[in-house]
């Protein structure tokens, strides 16, 4: 593939970074590691290093489309990434927000809402009246109704069991299975790091036993609905059409829940029509979307 009609698109998380390749004849794809997002201490040297690691070897793009962690809460790092990108490629870099990114691709640059729901939360909103971004505030004020929430309230659920504070559950049995060989919730929450991810992997048994109808489980599993839809529509006052990303949408039972609440609140869900890679290959190519005072670009 020659330089003179490749776009490249990024996908750059804390945990991995996607890369798509693309021009008139093929595509190439590959995966590599992520970097610790924008905001953090050295964030734009180890994002340029993540993503020219899956750049070289190879003839550079023309156009670069990145969506990275840390974006959105760090213009000036997400400016400063795409400069050293363009001066490293000589390519035309696009950089905005991983969920900017994952908004373009899923509602393909329309206005609409999307919520991503996985091992954290969060909504965007784009309307007439402009941009929103609803928590995505991290497991330990926000994250509101994602698999870390789930996951921490299980672990709550179950240790008050233990003590006569709360009520019996099925969950008891389910995390001290999942947990082992750890004696008990609390001294496995103290061993992991990083938590919000170990947490994120009890959501499922959450969801599994609020199915098979244990109360506990059921009423935490509700709750979750309740803030995943409070934030979609607080995302925007206007937009109707919601998209859905994130790995707790992949369960038949709460999923089904949560297109029922979120109709109940008067919101549409829309099939996604791309995913963050489709959005930031969509930044190389568009300057007129409602988003592009969030991206920020560099030649």
């Amino acid at each position: 593939m020659s330089t003179a009609d490749a776009i490249a698109a990024i996908d750059l998380g804390k945990t991995t970074c996607r890369l798509l390749i693309s021009g008139d004849s093929h595509q190439v794809t590959r995966t590599g590691d992520g970097a610790p997002g924008l905001a953090a201490p050295g964030g734009v040297a180890s994002a340029a290093a993540a993503i020219l690691a899956l750049l070289e070897p190879g003839p550079m793009p023309r156009s670069l489309g990145v969506g990275a962690a840390g974006a959105w809460t760090a213009p000036a790092a997400a400016l400063d990434l795409a400069r050293t990108l363009a001066a490293s490629t000589g390519a035309a870099v696009a950089v905005a927000s991983d969920v900017v990114t994952a908004h373009i691709g899923a509602l393909d640059g329309a206005p609409g809402v999307l919520l991503i729901a996985g091992t954290g939360a969060v909504a965007l909103g784009v309307d007439t009246d402009g941009i929103r971004l609803v928590d995505g505030w991290g497991p330990e004020i926000g994250d509101l109704g994602s698999g870390s929430w789930l996951g921490r309230e299980a672990v709550r659920a179950v240790q008050r069991a233990a003590v006569g504070l709360g009520p019996a559950t099925a969950l008891e049995r389910a995390v001290a299975a999942h947990i082992a060989p750890a004696p008990d919730p609390l001294s496995w929450t103290l061993a992991q790091q990083p938590l919000a991810r170990a947490l994120g992997t009890l959501a499922p048994l959450v969801l599994d036993c609020a199915e098979q109808g244990d109360q506990v489980a059921f009423e935490i599993a509700a709750e979750a609905l309740r803030l995943l839809t409070a934030s979609a529509v607080a995302a925007s006052a206007s937009a109707r059409e919601v998209a859905l990303h994130g790995g707790l949408t992949g369960h038949p039972w709460f999923r089904a829940r949560l297109d029922d609440s979120l109709s109940d609140a008067g919101r549409r869900v829309a099939s996604p029509m791309g995913d963050a890679l489709t959005g930031a290959r969509l930044l190389t190519t568009r300057h007129d979307l409602p988003h592009e005072r969030f991206v920020h670009r560099a030649e």
